[in-house]
């Protein structure tokens, strides 16, 4: 007979785990202890809208808050001012409070179709505001004291800064000290994050067992990497997929994704049994066409972040006007503040400038009325069907 908890910890220990600190040997008997455990993961509010990045951390804070351990959704309204400099060359643009605030406005809503933030072990949501707006000079100095210079320049972000020239600002210097104090603060077993957090994980480690005299572990997860460029998707780099995007753009953006994405999609981003990943594995290898696994794991996609209805609209969209080339059953309708086809685009939200837009014509790339036209120029008319590219469509009225 299958011990179901024990398969349970172990899903939870593997999948789409890149490391766990110090090892897998210390967390394991701690979840078979039947001790309930605190644990967290960070989210710096620089976007108005979590993306799909973020949901492989929400799935697997899900399943510790599955076993009954204790889970905390941190805002990092303060170090979100700072910036992580983490992946990048240059600085960070710095925001003020007012943005961070509005950025995480939908961040609990959007999060709660994984994590559960009400009846019987309910997730927290806490910003890490609380503690660090609080500081004063001398307790960051303080603080300090526990870190030195050669461990921080130890970051792979900082050392190729310097390979290439770049500068290091202190407050930037500063930034994975002060995540690091989180874990402290919040006085926690453990942290959960992308494996491009590692550093700053490892940060609250140390402070930890410096400051509290505890072992806290880390569960760093594998990220989602598109298979053509080699990057992350992720917001920084203009690829991802948003918990606001509509169900036909969200569908429509998974089966853009290469053949080589599929596994690791199904992996890190769907609840489906990895028994089943791997039967799909072997389909693959067997020559299985990957466009019909694709349809599935956009559908499972979909359904995990934006539920069951928003899925069947999106499949529907997706055989009948990308597969099908068929017009949609149902058209939204724009009355544009101008009636010319580039104020069209633009305030329909199809191209976000004006001359987005006449690329996109002179491209072909842009129909009315089932008609391509190469002209900007051209006017509207009531009743006219506007459409760019294969997904888009809109009718003036």
């Amino acid at each position: 007979m299958i011990d179901v908890a024990a398969k349970k910890i172990e899903e939870l220990l593997t999948r789409g785990v890149e490391n766990l600190y110090p090892k897998k040997e210390f967390l394991e008997p701690l979840l078979n202890s039947g001790k309930q455990l605190t644990l967290y993961t960070g989210y710096d509010p620089t976007a108005p809208t979590l993306h799909i990045g973020h949901g492989i951390t929400l799935l697997k804070l899900r399943q510790f808050q599955e076993l009954g351990h204790k889970v905390i959704m941190l805002i990092g309204d303060f170090t979100g001012m700072i910036g992580d400099p983490t992946d990048k060359l240059a600085i960070r643009k710095q925001l003020t409070r007012k943005e961070v605030l509005a950025n995480c406005k939908q961040y609990q809503k959007q999060a709660s179709v994984l994590l559960k933030f009400s009846g019987k072990n309910k997730a927290e949501l806490r910003f890490n505001s609380s503690w660090l707006a609080k500081f004063r000079f001398g307790d960051v100095l303080e603080l300090a004291a526990h870190v030195t210079v050669p461990r921080l320049l130890e970051r792979d972000m900082f050392q190729e800064r310097l390979k290439h020239g770049g500068t290091i600002h202190l407050h930037e210097f500063l930034y994975p000290v002060m995540q690091g104090y989180d874990s402290v603060a919040m006085d926690v077993d453990g942290e959960v994050g992308g494996n491009d957090q590692t550093f700053n994980m490892l940060m609250g480690r140390e402070l930890m067992k410096e400051l509290k005299g505890k072992e806290k572990f880390v569960l760093t997860m594998k990220l989602l990497v598109d298979s053509t460029t080699g990057k992350k998707m992720s917001k920084s780099e203009g690829n991802m997929i948003a918990f606001s995007d509509i169900p036909e753009d969200m569908f429509g953006k998974v089966m853009r994704w290469t053949d080589e994405m599929i596994l690791s999609g199904f992996e890190l981003c769907t609840r489906v049994p990895m028994d089943e990943i791997e039967s799909m594995k072997k389909e693959m290898k067997n020559g299985a066409n990957p466009r019909d696994l694709k349809l599935r794991l956009a559908s499972e996609i979909t359904r995990t972040f934006l539920g069951d209805v928003a899925t069947k609209k999106a499949a529907a969209h997706f055989a009948t006007v990308i597969q099908s080339h068929e017009k949609p059953a149902e058209i939204p309708v724009i009355t544009p503040s101008v009636y010319d086809i580039l104020t069209v685009l633009v305030e329909a939200g199809f191209v976000k400038s004006r001359g987005e837009a006449r690329r996109d014509i002179e491209g072909g790339g842009v129909r009315v009325n089932d008609k391509k036209i190469f002209s900007p120029e051209v006017a509207v008319a009531l009743g006219d069907v506007v459409q760019k590219g294969k997904r888009f469509f809109v009718r003036v009225q």
